[in-house]
């Protein structure tokens, strides 16, 4: 009986987790990984990358579920967040709220991906600068899967995109294509309470616009929540399986693009695409391989409570990045994720970076390049839409290429990546452009 207890005890004393070193590949994975996160915080990279070079310091923590929990500078975790809403589609919070608490819960990287809008990211990017937080502009695309052969099925398909600091490549496309989404969108809401109405439910339009807010589209869950409000069902999850669910009777489809339409799109914008919630998907094998072959990069199959291995297959079986996130809401209750809750394996990180770092190293030349060769007030708003280029303390004005080239570059890509002939060309370029285009001043953060 003795025996038992101090079993017990042990047991008892191991439930935190415990410090693990890496192996030699995590160690130079953790290297990689936190000089991009690091990259605006060029002294935290260099401890962190020192720490993770010896293999004697180097180290994560392993959960009681065998889940590694990257530790950065003075044992900090290094979260990655990469599925999150704020009020600019159907989360609860604003921008700024969604980044505090993700920084509460200790996430170092967060990818803003509000449905087809990309425009809460300046706000989530300004939120981040006090916490020294890293956003990846972002975007979930709303698309429609359509069968080819009795085999496959039509189903809604959602499609997550990841851009550079300084956001896609033509924004204007891109832009074009999420808001005729958006103009959908209004339209199956408005045929979604038509379709209540009928079934003797009779929601306001009004009150679904009101809960949305001003000039977003609403969604399901701004009508759900509409009907809890309204009483017509208790909660959100009664709304969805009686009505709102894929089919339901109240259900009704948008004008979404096809999903190979949507990867293609992010791919000529300069973004990484990936499949969201492969698991909501009722036949995923088909629409992966299409998919794949449109140019798909990745999929998730991480969640909170660990990896799926049926999809993790199905991504190697496909060649796949494999990644995840939260798909954070805000809305509460038992069964949603929280920010930060999807720990992704440094190895998994380091595989998601380098394929982005190349494809966002290219679209952030593209746009330098395009405003060198045309330095127009519009040119220079593509690049100062999301990249950190306003001022805050100490602050001074951007007077010239040279300042962009001194300031900025180096908070969006690694002087290994700026070594090459096409961004030696540019810097060339650059140096010679006057940035006060038509009285219009562009600040820069200085610290």
């Amino acid at each position: 009986m003795g025996d038992g207890m101090v079993n017990s005890n042990k047991k008892k004393k191991s439930r935190g987790g415990s410090k693990k070193k890496m192996t030699h590949e995590q160690a130079l994975a953790f290297k990689f990984v936190s000089e991009w996160v690091f990259l605006d915080h060029p002294s935290a990279s260099s401890s962190s990358s020192s720490s993770s070079s010896s293999s004697s310091s180097a180290s994560c923590l392993v959960d009681d579920f065998g889940v590694q929990k990257l530790l950065g500078r003075a044992g900090e975790k290094l979260l990655f967040e990469l599925h999150s809403h704020s009020k600019f589609s159907d989360g609860f919070f604003s921008p700024s709220k969604v980044v505090e608490r993700a920084h509460i819960n200790g996430v170092k990287v967060l990818a803003l991906t509000d449905h087809d809008t990309m425009s809460g990211i300046p706000e989530a990017v300004e939120a981040a600068r006090k916490y020294g937080m890293k956003i990846i502009p972002g975007v979930e695309i709303s698309t429609i899967f359509s069968p080819r052969g009795d085999s496959e099925v039509e189903e809604p398909v959602h499609i997550l995109a990841y851009y550079s600091s300084i956001g896609p490549t033509r924004f204007e496309e891109l832009d074009k294509f999420l808001s005729n989404i958006r103009d959908g969108r209004f339209l199956r809401a408005q045929n979604i309470v038509l379709k209540l109405n009928k079934l003797k439910l009779p929601l306001k339009w009004e009150h679904v616009c009101r809960i949305a807010g001003k000039g977003v589209a609403p969604g399901r869950l701004h009508v759900a929540r509409a009907m809890v409000e309204a009483g017509y069902v208790e909660n959100l999850r009664q709304a969805f399986s009686r009505y709102l669910f894929d089919g339901g009777p109240a259900y009704s489809t948008g004008s979404e693009p096809l999903a190979e339409e949507a990867i293609k799109m992010i791919c000529h914008t300069g973004g990484v695409a990936v499949l969201a919630h492969p698991w909501a998907l009722k036949n995923p094998v088909p629409i992966v391989r299409r998919l794949k072959e449109a140019g798909l990069h990745g999929m998730e199959v991480y969640k909170s409570d660990g990896k799926l291995a049926a999809y993790s297959d199905l991504a190697d079986a496909y060649g796949l990045l494999k990644i995840g996130g939260s798909d954070y809401h805000g809305r509460g209750g038992h069964n949603e994720s929280e920010l930060g809750s999807v720990n992704l394996p440094v190895l998994v990180l380091r595989d998601f970076l380098k394929v982005a770092r190349p494809i966002w190293c290219n679209a952030i030349w593209e746009i330098l390049e395009c405003y060198a060769e045309e330095p127009s007030d519009s040119n220079l708003a593509t690049i100062t839409r999301f990249g950190r280029t306003r001022v805050f303390k100490g602050g001074s004005p951007l007077s010239c290429g040279q300042d962009l080239i001194d300031h900025c570059l180096p908070l969006w890509l690694s002087s290994q990546e700026m070594e090459n002939a096409e961004f030696e060309a540019i810097k060339s370029k650059l140096s010679n452009v006057s940035v006060s285009q038509g009285g219009i001043q562009v600040l820069i953060e200085t610290k």
